[in-house]
């Protein structure tokens, strides 16, 4: 039985480390406060919920008030958790520890989407996954790349079914898997992909529910804004998007590239990458 446990608490330490970089961490050192509470409580199901709710209680305080400030150490700061002008798609993100980038990184989104908001009064640019905290080299899964603060993804901007301009949301909670998939005519990359045996191009589609996909449209004008404002930031060494879109917005740019069919779909969002 000991060693049942014992298994399962290193199963667990990898998957909050896996999930988080530093849930694992943070769960040991919760250990004290669960000795406690063993020697406190003598009810199994009343000492268990004590568990998860102090962990829980850790976690967040590590979280949003510890790991911030050591990050800076690492050369990585966190992308701001509400603002006027930028903010986190799904506050998920952030609780997760995936909103940390280079503070280069962060003051270029941070002006762009100022200059975004200006010209589109009231517009939020709405941040998806960008790097952990910590390391370079530790992956974000299921990411190939976000692993240097260097990279952080963009959700696209929308409309709602009756035209309006819609701010931080998009038809998937998390961002990705809902995709403005090409019109009769555009080249048809994820296809190309699939075709080629590339199954995972566009496998979120099949576990992201599509509902919301009828409910709101890609606002063009926008976004097409968005993104050239990024290829003007000088740090901006690439973005990725796929093809059909960035014929249909006709945009020109050298440093707007396509990702490989070994990565998956960028027609639900925008991969940014800096020097």
């Amino acid at each position: 039985m000991r060693i049942l446990k014992f298994i399962g608490f290193i199963l667990l330490i990898s998957l909050l480390t896996v999930l988080t970089q530093v849930g694992g961490i943070i769960l040991a050192l919760s250990y004290p406060v669960f000795w406690v509470i063993k020697k406190k409580i003598k009810k199994t199901a009343f000492r268990r919920l004590l568990y998860t709710t102090s962990f829980f209680i850790i976690y967040i305080f590590f979280t949003f008030f510890i790991i911030p400030s050591v990050a800076k150490y690492f050369g990585r700061t966190s992308l701001p958790l509400y603002s006027k002008t930028i903010k986190p798609l799904n506050l998920m993100t952030c609780i997760l520890n995936r909103h940390y980038v280079r503070p280069n990184l962060k003051n270029s989104i941070t002006s762009v989407a100022n200059k975004v908001s200006k010209k589109h009064p009231n517009t939020i640019v709405s941040y998806l996954d960008a790097n952990f905290p910590f390391y370079n080299g530790f992956p974000l899964l299921p990411h190939l790349s976000h692993n240097d603060g260097k990279k952080l993804d963009i959700a696209f901007l929308y409309k709602n079914k009756f035209g309006k301009e819609v701010n931080n949301t998009a038809p998937s909670f998390m961002g990705y898997g809902v995709y403005e998939e090409p019109r009769k005519g555009e080249y048809n990359m994820p296809k190309n992909c699939n075709d080629k045996g590339f199954w995972q191009y566009d496998i979120l589609q099949k576990f992201v529910p599509q509902r919301n996909k009828t409910k709101m449209i890609f606002d063009e004008d926008r976004t097409k804004d968005l993104i050239k404002l990024l290829v003007k930031e000088p740090t901006t060494s690439k973005i990725f998007i796929e093809p059909h879109l960035k014929t249909r917005m006709n945009l020109q740019s050298s440093k707007i590239r396509f990702h490989g069919c070994r990565a998956v779909r960028h027609d639900d969002h925008i991969h940014l990458q800096i020097k």
